[in-house]
C-alpha cells in the first residue's frame, strides 16, 4: 500500500517546506540585491581612472614616466573591469529570465552586454596595440633627448620638429593616436553603459 503524505496534515513537514521556501526566497533576494549594487563598484573605478587619476598623474610626472605607469595600470584596469562586467551580467541574467524581462530589464542587460564587449576589446586588443606603439615612440624620443618633460606643452616645438623630420616617428604617432582614440572611445562608452545601468536602478528604487 502506498501512503500519501500531505504537508497540510503534517505540521513538521509543512514547517520544513515553508522554511526551505523562505530560504530560497531570501537567497534569491540577496542575489537580486547583489546584482543591483554591483555596477556601483565598476562605476567608481571607471570614474577614477578615466577622469581623475590620469589627469593628476600627467601633471606631476614626466611624459615617459606617465606612459610607463599607464602601461602597468591599464591592463589591470581593463581586465578588472571585464571581470566586474561579466559578473554583473551573470548575476543580473540569472535572476531575470528572458521571458519575464521588462523594458528596464532589457535596457540593463543590453548595456551590460555592450559594456562587456567594449571592455574585452580594450583588454585584449586596443590597449595592447596602443602601449606597444607608445614604447616604440619613446625609443625614438629618447634618442633625441626627449621624454623627461612634465606636461603637454613642454618642448612642443622639439616634438613637432621630430615629427616633421622622422617619417617612422610620424607613422608611429599616427598609429598611436588612432588606437588611443579608439581605446578612449570604448572606455567612455563603457562608462556610459554603466551609467545607464545605475540610472535604471535609480528609477526602480521603489521596487527594491
Amino acid at each position: 500500500m502506498t501512503l500519501l503524505f500531505s504537508t497540510a496534515t503534517h505540521p513538521q513537514l509543512r514547517s520544513a517546506s515553508v522554511g526551505r521556501s523562505l530560504g530560497y526566497r531570501a537567497a534569491e533576494e540577496l542575489g537580486r540585491q547583489g546584482g543591483r549594487s554591483a555596477p556601483v563598484l565598476a562605476w567608481g573605478m571607471q570614474i577614477w581612472v578615466t577622469f581623475i587619476a590620469g589627469f593628476v598623474l600627467f601633471r606631476g610626472v614626466s611624459r615617459h614616466t606617465f606612459g610607463l605607469v599607464q602601461s602597468k595600470l591599464f591592463p589591470f584596469y581593463f581586465y578588472t573591469l571585464l571581470g566586474c562586467t561579466f559578473l554583473n551580467l551573470a548575476i543580473f541574467a540569472s535572476y531575470h529570465p528572458r521571458e519575464l524581462l521588462s523594458a528596464w530589464d532589457t535596457v540593463q542587460i543590453v548595456s551590460f552586454f555592450i559594456g562587456l564587449i567594449l571592455a574585452a576589446s580594450n583588454a585584449s586588443w586596443l590597449s595592447q596595440v596602443t602601449t606597444k606603439t607608445m614604447f616604440k615612440m619613446q625609443e625614438i624620443e629618447r634618442e633625441h633627448g626627449l621624454g623627461d618633460e612634465v606636461g603637454l606643452s613642454a618642448r612642443r616645438e622639439a616634438y613637432q620638429l621630430l615629427k616633421e623630420k622622422d617619417a617612422k616617428y610620424q607613422s608611429l604617432r599616427q598609429k598611436f593616436f588612432k588606437f588611443h582614440g579608439l581605446s578612449s572611445l570604448c572606455n567612455l562608452a563603457g562608462v556610459f553603459c554603466t551609467g545607464v545601468n545605475l540610472a535604471c536602478l535609480a528609477l526602480q528604487l521603489d521596487s527594491l
